[in-house]
């Protein structure tokens, strides 16, 4: 409105009118109050195309003043657009790609055997970096990646499943750490995640929300994904932003990796038909090859035919190393550090079963992360196809932490029993699961052999902080337009929380200062665009100074010095107990990486001045980005309780049908004694069907009617499986169904004490129907920690996988009615004598080490 109008036209619009007009004035204010050096603006201001870019530094943008006129009649008035907001003139498309548990050592990018051709075609085009870090676990890498920000300072110094109530170890990524999406989204990208998504608490992963931390709420306009540490390729727990879908039902051969891929083709083509103009911000981050390993058929028969492996793992050391010097992303002078025999066997000491078993299990994860690679190359060449490539960065990270070790010394069918510190005999894993290793009949990890070879040149593995096994990731980038250094080797010290300030210098935005009104935590991370002109090839690195933390292994760099710990705990005993004194109980190393690339001289003794240096400045960044309280706990920590909705509840009550509770939210009945009550009727002709389920084909429990009898099954992750049976089945008409659980032993209470010998007890389970008991078992041994992570809690219908595939098949919906469902808990309470007892013999276990 002209200004001369404003007072004459007041007197006769509704008094809301005359508040948005007084609105509008206070935002020009505020607009003309901030810089305006850098705003572009196209088209005729007020039409429908006229668009701008924004200051950035408060987000959302304040709103634009009306610069219409506004009369009594629309004939004597003129209306105004607000613009459309846009990115800077020439800002490019992103697409940022993550693996999940690649060593630096596995693709062929880095001088891996595994073939690689998508990451080979971004380092050819553009440059590989080849000292950049992860924080050697999913997660918290993933957080620093998308905020900018170290992983405590955003809430995940471990993963959400082990959150505790600090603030450095929450899970939660706070409104004072805007995320990469939301940024460029405020900014006038459109912004997609596709697959992992570890950064929504486990405790908040419900259908019931808040859906503030899953990535709609973080800045992503569009997400197609699954939610938690890793899931089935083949049944996996997949959601279209905040709904469950089961696009596998009915479609055999169905894999996630290839279906993912697809939905981000068709969501590019999508973008670029329907407003070719604006940049996207593609998130890519496919499971592979966290465990499960998960190929298709093709992709193994592919890898099997190339026996690669059939040398053996030290061997395969060698190779690699040699490969590496070769290409030049290791120093001609780096030294190979020397293989672990006093924890892992050399190839030639093991039998002939073992490595027919052992390289099984390699090419099985050889062909995930070939396939996975081949999948990402559609992609980038659906980019190209757009034709956008040339002005489109694309960062493609090899792995958000080193190979993973999670697979014991033996491997496994199963992750599930791994974590819950169950070993399968390689002479069953031959017997049981060699043909269906990789299938959806199995959830398997390779034995940990094959993961330190695919972590060469360094030493340790995923979980590891304080070494470079753990941390260090291959990284390319291309920017055809801007990068012309193709092929080019960038050897500066970086890590993952300067890829946000990396994009916001190629997008030319700048980091806000403010975000719905909360005030940001500054950007921690260094930006990498000084590295691209060929001319700064070799110019020191801007990231001085980095620390590490995880599980109580940590390290600190500066300026090419690197101090840290060494580990006390192997990452593959995942149910050790450490030594809690993690402050005093763990030695330190020292390194000049600049004279040695691998970590393998140790200086400590011999400078121990400067190791009292780097230990001081490692006190001084934890405290600085809330690294303590230290803690280098694991198992005891996944079953601490959290502030999910079942907190402090021990009574259920359910009705009708309910699915896809997931784990975080759903009762657990691990440790503890319990009863279920179903309250159902069956129809005339039978009520077969699920009535409750939790977990599925490799660890979880259901309860349900088979050919009219009720049944409740406990499967000990796909080891066996303890079944109770009614011997007649239900007539027609109303029944309670009771399952009775009594558990002997302390179960979760003992966690305060970092001992675990109260889980995974014996327990004694009743069948009744209409209060007459039907069938008793004793279950000898239970399932001490977890079940089936990636299953839901289902009520009426089961998702994903059966507990007993030789019963039924998914859904297996309830042919009756669920008038009602009740779960009681009764938790094992600690007397005194209990409490003294632990206590004691937590003093006595760690005197003794």
């Amino acid at each position: 409105m002209r200004a001369g109008n404003l007072h004459a036209v007041a007197a006769n619009l509704p008094i809301r009118a005359v508040i948005l007009q007084s609105a509008a004035a206070l935002a020009a204010l505020v607009l003309v109050s901030a810089p305006a050096g850098a705003q572009q603006v196209t088209g005729t201001p007020g039409a429908p195309d006229a668009t701008t870019t924004i200051d950035g530094r408060y987000l959302p943008n304040p709103p634009p003043p009306f610069g219409g006129e506004i009369n009594l009649n629309a004939a004597q008035s003129r209306p105004f657009w607000p613009p459309r907001i846009v990115p800077p003139a020439g800002a490019p498309n992103v697409l940022l790609i993550m693996t999940d548990d690649v060593g630096f050592g596995a693709p062929s990018t880095f001088g891996g055997v595994i073939p690689t051709p998508a990451l080979d075609r971004i380092a050819a085009s553009g440059l590989r970096y080849t000292q950049f870090h992860s924080t050697a676990l999913c997660s918290p890498t993933r957080a620093a990646l998308i905020t900018g920000r170290n992983h405590h300072s955003v809430g995940f110094g471990q993963i959400s499943e082990m959150a505790t109530g600090y603030p450095g170890y929450d899970s939660i990524i706070g409104p004072e750490s805007a995320t990469i999406g939301e940024i460029l989204r405020e900014n006038g990208y459109a912004t997609s995640w596709f697959g992992k998504d570890h950064n929504t608490p486990a405790f908040e992963a419900s259908q019931a929300g808040p859906f503030d931390q899953w990535p709609g709420g973080m800045g992503f306009d569009y997400f197609y994904g699954f939610v938690g540490g890793d899931t089935s390729q083949w049944q996996p727990n997949l959601f279209r932003n905040t709904t469950a879908i089961y696009p596998y039902l009915g479609h055999p051969g169905w894999n996630l990796t290839t279906a993912m891929a697809d939905e981000a083709i068709n969501h590019i083509k999508m973008l670029n038909e329907v407003d070719p103009s604006k940049p996207f911000f593609v998130y890519y981050v496919p499971g592979g090859t966290h465990a499960p390993h998960h190929p298709t058929p093709e992709w193994i028969d592919r890898i099997s035919a190339m026996h690669l492996f059939d040398q053996g793992w030290n061997a395969l050391r060698d190779q690699i190393f040699a490969n590496q010097k070769k290409l030049g992303v290791v120093p001609a002078d780096a030294q190979l550090t020397p293989w672990p025999s006093d924890r892992l066997k050399n190839w030639d000491q093991l039998s002939a079963d073992e490595k027919k078993m052992f390289i099984r299990q390699a090419d099985v994860y050889a062909a995930y992360l070939a396939y996975t690679d081949h999948e990402i190359g559609r992609v980038i060449q659906a980019v190209q196809d757009a034709g956008k490539l040339d002005n489109t960065l694309i960062i493609y990270i090899s792995g958000d932490n080193g190979s993973s070790a999670e697979g014991s010394l033996n491997g496994t069918p199963n992750e599930v029993a791994q974590f819950n510190s169950v070993e399968v005999p390689v002479a069953d894993q031959l017997k049981y699961f060699y043909d269906v290793w990789g299938s959806d009949q199995t959830y398997p990890h390779m034995a940990v052999g094959w993961t330190w070879a695919f972590d060469t040149p360094y030493k340790w593995t995923k979980q590891v902080a304080s070494h470079f096994g753990g941390t260090r990731q291959g990284m390319a980038m291309s920017w055809p337009d801007v990068i012309k250094d193709p092929g080019g080797i960038r050897n500066q010290f970086h890590h993952v929380i300067d890829i946000v300030p990396t994009i916001l210098e190629a997008t030319h935005i700048q980091a806000p200062v403010m975000v719905n009104g909360v005030a940001q935590k500054p950007i921690e991370g260094v930006g990498m665009a000084y590295t691209w002109d060929k001319a700064n090839a070799n110019v020191p690195t801007r990231h001085e100074t980095q620390y590490f933390e995880m599980f109580g292994n940590r390290g600190i760099y500066d300026k090419g010095w690197y101090a840290n710990t060494t580990p006390i705990s192997p990452p593959w005993e995942l149910g050790a107990t450490p030594n809690p004194d993690v402050v005093n109980a763990y030695k330190w190393e020292l390194y000049d990486l600049g004279k040695d690339w691998t970590q393998n001289n140790d200086l400590a003794a011999a400078k121990p001045a400067k190791l009292t240096e780097m230990q001081e400045l490692f006190q001084t960044q934890a405290a600085r980005y809330q690294v303590f309280p230290l803690d280098n706990s694991v198992a005891t920590r996944m079953v601490m309780p959290r502030p999910s909705v079942t907190a402090g509840r021990s009574e259920f009550s359910y009705s009708g049908s309910l699915t896809g509770i997931p784990m975080g939210d759903a009762p657990q009945l691990l440790a503890t004694s319990y009863t279920i009550t179903a309250d159902v009727d069956i129809p005339e002709g039978g009520g077969d069907g699920m009535i409750l389920t939790q977990g599925g084909r490799f660890g979880g429990y259901g309860f349900y009617v088979l050919k009219g009898k009720p049944v409740y099954v406990w499967n000990l992750l796909d080891l066996k499986r303890v079944r109770w049976e009614g011997k007649e089945a239900l007539t027609p008409g109303k029944h309670r169904l009771v399952f009775d659980l009594k558990y002997d032993g302390l179960g979760f209470g003992t966690f305060a004490f970092n001992d675990m010998s109260g889980v995974g007890r014996p327990a004694d389970g009743t069948l009744s129907v209409d209060g007459k008991v039907v069938a008793s078992e004793r279950m000898e041994q239970t399932v001490p920690v977890i079940l089936q992570w990636d299953e839901t809690m289902d009520i009426g219908s089961d998702t994903g996988t059966s507990v007993d595939d030789q019963d039924y098949q998914v859904p297996f919906p309830f042919a009756g009615a669920i008038d009602r469902l009740t779960i009681k808990i009764d938790r094992p309470v600690l007397s005194p004598a209990d409490i003294q007892r632990l206590r004691a013999a937590q003093r006595d276990n760690h005197s003794s080490e």
